[in-house]
């Protein structure tokens, strides 16, 4: 996990406060004198890491209300979600080797929103990836692949109710992507009436109602798994877990792997083993290897369809390649 050195936390920010008292007891067993040194870490809000320069221990601080996002009434609603459906995963027994959720130490609403967590040490699937495409040695990925594949499963079939699907939602989140390609001006008015259309075809398949709904991570991307020994998987960024299709998350990790080798190889077909050998390996953990491969499979293209059609929304995204991204995303809905 990459990190900047920003300084140290002043001793007279109400921060430094809550940390030494708050929080640094539940993993050191004592409130002493402690000195922070913070580092800006990547993500999708400002997140922190805190090491205390005393003990060596080290904390993440995650603020849900930034500069770009100012609104206090919504911050607070992401706050309250993912705190508790941090616990709520480690209620089900995601706690501990080989598969773990962060666990949630403190948070606090006035300090625009602040989440604190413990921090976990690893490579992210992220990392894994990347390296994997510039070393040419893929074992690696294989074998992490095959971990993350384990660790999904456990989060699935143990949140399974019995409740089928609502695929219609699903069906909802593919028009608000396609909205907003339209607004960028990625999509003109012709491309979307045929994504449109091809998510019609996709809603009529009796497959994408038959399995029941699970717990999700919800944003399974490869920012947020990080890699342990063997088969440890740690998972974070649990704000947008919901009840859906397991394959909502299994088709995004699918649709990540086509994006990063892709993106750094110019060939489409590149992540396919590595798609093949993850869905196989996640399909191994239910009765019948074979019938749950060919379900999970059958459903698989639309999934990863729409998380190319995620990715090519973004604004770091250049033109030239969110247009391969959306030709992809078109390919894959195809094949209902």
């Amino acid at each position: 996990m990459s990190r900047n050195y920003l300084g140290r936390l002043s001793e007279n920010d109400p921060l430094h406060g809550y940390l030494q008292h708050d929080i640094q007891p539940q993993i050191s067993g004592n409130s002493g004198k402690s000195t922070y040194r913070v580092f800006g870490l990547n993500g999708s809000n400002d997140v922190y890491l805190y090491e205390d320069r005393n003990t060596g221990s080290k904390i993440i601080g995650k603020f849900f209300r930034t500069s770009r996002k100012n609104s206090a009434a919504k911050a607070d609603s992401r706050l309250t979600r993912e705190f508790d459906n941090l616990h709520m995963m480690r209620d089900y027994g995601l706690a501990g080797y080989q598969h773990h959720v962060v666990r949630p130490l403190g948070r606090h609403y006035s300090m625009n929103a602040l989440l604190v967590t413990e921090c976990c040490e690893g490579q992210l699937l992220s990392e894994v990836i990347l390296e994997a495409i510039r070393t040419g040695y893929h074992d690696k990925l294989y074998q992490k692949l095959t971990a993350l594949a384990y660790f999904l499963s456990a989060f699935h079939n143990r949140t399974a109710i019995g409740e089928g699907v609502e695929f219609h939602e699903d069906c909802d989140y593919m028009d608000r992507l396609i909205a907003k390609l339209r607004d960028i001006w990625a999509i003109g008015g012709d491309e979307a009436r045929e994504f449109y259309w091809l998510r019609d075809q996709w809603r009529n398949q009796p497959r994408m109602w038959q399995d029941q709904k699970v717990f999700v991570h919800g944003d399974a991307t490869p920012e947020n798994f990080m890699f342990g020994n063997g088969l440890d998987v740690t998972a974070f960024d649990l704000e947008r877990t919901k009840r859906a299709d397991r394959v909502f998350d299994t088709g995004r990790i699918a649709g990540e792997l086509k994006h990063f080798f892709m993106r750094a190889t110019g060939n489409r077909d590149a992540a396919d083993p590595f798609i093949g050998h993850f869905l196989w390996e996640y399909a191994c953990h239910f009765p019948n290897r074979d019938s749950a491969f060919q379900s999970i499979t059958g459903r698989t293209p639309f999934y990863m369809g729409i998380t190319l059609l995620r990715i090519a929304r973004n604004g770091w995204v250049d033109p030239h390649y969110r247009q391969r991204l959306i030709d992809e995303a078109r390919e894959c809905l195809r094949t209902f």
